[in-house]
């Protein structure tokens, strides 16, 4: 469940009992989406409502009390309300959370001096001083929107998966299992520039990994859990159950270092030490991490799981880590994203089958790589977003934009789907142009206007949204 810190404004020569009744009507929508409300009440200001200096002191001082728990502050203006009241509210506050600016409609048949709110031009004035505040804010789709309106609701819909996203990346804790494939410099990046931006990476030793698996019997009861658990998430005909003992044993030393160390997602070493020195591919465990929301990329790759979990976070759908990878034919808006794979079931529509790894399997034979969970990406709309990070300025940087996956199929191994993007071609040069890497993150549904809000006002990366 979402929190909000909520501040109701109010300004004295309007009639206060709108801000009363604004109130009111706020946090019975917040109630009916399921969203608490940390607020003032009528005991602590005058209707709850927030004006003076010393009000915004109070208010200021509720919001630190419940700061631990509040994701968001939302604004809301019934009648003009004091602009100094809502900024000095949210500074003396220390809260550094998104912001949503909300006003009252006036009826065109209301504006006598007793019934006239002056939202519409209050708002104004509220973030003219969040500006000078230096406080970033978010904003509703219509200026002014009555609270029970699904437009209202949807803008707050919306705000939460910012909060979600924001707070979720601020203190991102991830596992980097083994090292990066020699030849993958792709997906190099910078530690300390991820943990200059709350996002903290813990680097696990293979070797210990394996130490780890060593040590367990094939009997024991969490690596019987994790055999039948593989077996109802996909189809294992033709697998060995050596083969999927490995894979149960992989899977419970990997669950309880991540809840051990509480990783939000885990990058993992593959190619092709795995493979060599212990018999399968990673693949359905991975597979298996993100269908639950835990987000898992191949290839070591952190910085394409940054962009995973912000997927994931914002849709609270599962996200994967695929490769932009071949043309579809001679559409020019078009193409085919595929991995080997460890797609989750829910981009494949519960379809996913398992399978041997055709690429390394001429490597270190087909026996040796029996795990991966191969299938079509289902039709649905999708977001894309890759983040980066950037050694030589800093910073991180990062792309998003929206497109869907096709009910079109190929005659191919793997995990795959065919994208459709407007304007690909101009992506495709924005993305060699500027040197990033081959690896994108997807996830279901349009996300790619809550990425972008939260990643250049709340976070201030850089990021270009395909439109």
């Amino acid at each position: 469940m979402a929190t909000l810190g909520l501040i109701v404004g109010n300004r004295g020569f309007f009639p206060s009992e709108l801000s009363e009744e604004g109130r009111k009507r706020v946090l019975k929508v917040l109630a009916e989406l399921g969203i608490e409300a940390v607020c003032l009440t009528p005991e602590d200001t005058p209707y709850g409502t927030v004006e003076t200096y010393e009000e915004a002191k109070k208010c200021a001082a509720l919001f630190k009390k419940n700061a631990e728990k509040i994701d968001g502050i939302l604004v809301t203006l019934p009648n003009f309300g004091d602009e100094r009241g809502v900024a000095d509210s949210i500074r003396l506050s220390g809260l550094k959370v998104p912001v949503l600016v909300h006003a009252f409609p006036d009826e065109t048949t209301e504006l006598s001096i007793v019934k006239r709110r002056d939202s519409f031009c209050g708002k104004m004035s509220t973030c003219n001083n969040l500006k000078q505040y230096n406080i970033p804010f978010s904003l509703t789709q219509l200026h002014t929107v009555a609270p029970e309106t699904e437009g209202f609701k949807a803008d707050l819909t919306k705000f939460v998966a910012i909060c979600r996203v924001v707070k979720g990346l601020r203190k991102a804790r991830f596992g980097q299992i083994g090292v990066r494939p020699v030849n993958f410099t792709t997906v190099r990046y910078s530690e300390k520039i991820l943990e200059h931006n709350g996002i903290a990476v813990e680097p696990y030793d293979l070797a210990e990994i394996l130490g780890q698996i060593s040590r367990l019997q094939d009997d024991e009861p969490a690596v019987k859990t994790q055999v039948d658990a593989i077996k109802a998430y996909a189809s294992t005909a033709g697998v060995s159950a050596e083969a999927l003992t490995k894979m149960a044993k992989f899977a419970v030393v990997l669950d309880r270092l991540i809840e051990e160390h509480e990783w939000n997602g885990t990058a993992i070493q593959c190619w092709t030490a795995l493979e060599e020195y212990f018999g399968v591919v990673p693949c359905t465990v991975m597979s298996m991490l993100s269908n639950r929301q835990n987000p898992s990329a191949c290839e070591a790759d952190i910085t394409g799981l940054v962009g995973m979990y912000a997927l994931t976070l914002a849709s609270e759908r599962p996200s994967a880590l695929l490769d932009w990878n071949n043309n579809f034919g001679n559409d020019p808006d078009k193409c085919v994203v595929f991995h080997c794979s460890n797609l989750p079931q829910d981009l494949l529509g519960n379809q996913g089958a398992m399978d041997y790894q055709a690429i390394v399997a001429g490597t270190v034979g087909k026996e040796n790589t029996y795990g991966t969970i191969t299938g079509r990406i289902q039709q649905t709309k999708t977001t894309f977003c890759r983040v980066s990070t950037d050694d030589l300025s800093g910073q991180i940087r990062a792309y998003v934009g929206e497109g869907e996956i096709t009910n079109e199929t190929l005659d191919t191994f793997g995990g795959y789907g065919v994208m459709k993007v407007p304007q690909l071609q101009d992506l495709l040069h924005y993305i060699c142009e500027h040197g990033f890497e081959h690896h994108v993150a997807i996830s279901s549904g349009g996300v790619g206007e809550i990425i972008n809000e939260a990643f250049t006002k709340y976070l201030n990366w850089q990021i270009y949204y395909h439109r």
